[in-house]
């Protein structure tokens, strides 16, 4: 199976696909994690993180090469860019910040093919790591290219149901500390509330009535351990910074114990 389609793939199983979180303009960090053995994913950070667009391009072949898939998160908005990844051999792309509709709709254009949506062809690398020819990508590509929306204000968990009908839209990814923010009008971040929980099984509840897929971002391997029990496809742990910080602080620990 070739890493462009594997996370499709492993999105079908009933088993949670844990994913590493880079954020570090090196392409190289991407790669790394994507060795080791426990993560399914890695995803490439371009809304928060350092990333730019040649770096998660870099990123991309290098990942593949541990057999992985790369899911980059593209600014919000860029949805040229999202075109781009999936072009260069993206196994999927999160968008953040699909607040509407319309949102969805210009999302789903951009990442689909026709007649599903409207994307311009130019798989330059996504043929090769695909294993496919031109004609083979065309026929597979809307299927193997996976699409979460993210949710993660008022706006967009009032318009879920809508936001899931979106022909092109395959799965929802939480964003956990923007919904906080929204759910508590700007006064607080707290990622783990009650009233934050109640909109996650909320969300989780409508995509699988949906018959769509979910994922979620976890700050810490307790949290994404709750997460993949409650049911979640897909789950995001810390980032490539805070796995430096905890290695390091483990590594010192000891040798100063």
């Amino acid at each position: 199976m070739s890493s462009v389609e594997a996370l499709a793939t492993a999105l079908r199983s009933e088993t949670p696909v844990f994913s590493a979180w880079c954020g570090l303009p090196e392409p190289a960090v991407a790669g790394i994690l994507a060795r080791e053995p426990g993560y399914g994913c890695v995803v490439v950070d371009m809304q928060h993180g350092m990333v730019d667009a040649l770096t998660a391009i870099r990123a991309i072949p290098l990942v593949a090469a541990a057999g992985k898939p790369c899911l980059p998160r593209i600014p919000v908005g860029d949805f040229a860019t999202a075109s781009r990844l999936l072009d260069a051999g993206a196994s999927g792309i999160i968008a953040p910040m699909i607040n509407t509709v319309e949102d969805a709709r210009a999302f789903a254009s951009a990442t689909k093919y026709p007649p599903v949506g409207g994307r311009s062809w130019g798989p330059h690398a996504a043929l090769p790591l695909s294993g496919r020819d031109g004609a083979g990508y065309f026929t597979d590509a809307n299927g193997i290219s996976v699409t979460f929306a993210m949710i993660e204000t008022r706006e967009a968990l009032g318009g879920i149901d809508d936001i899931l009908a979106v022909d092109g839209i395959d799965a929802i990814f939480i964003g956990p500390f923007d919904l906080s923010i929204a759910l508590s009008n700007g006064s607080a971040i707290a990622p783990d509330g009650d009233e934050v929980n109640r909109a996650i099984d909320h969300a989780l509840v409508r995509a699988r009535a949906a018959g769509k897929r979910a994922g979620i971002y976890a700050a810490s391997g307790e949290r994404a351990r709750h997460f993949a029990g409650l049911g979640f496809d897909l789950v995001a742990i810390g980032s490539d910074t805070a796995f430096m910080s905890a290695g390091a602080a483990s590594m010192l620990a000891a040798a100063t114990a």
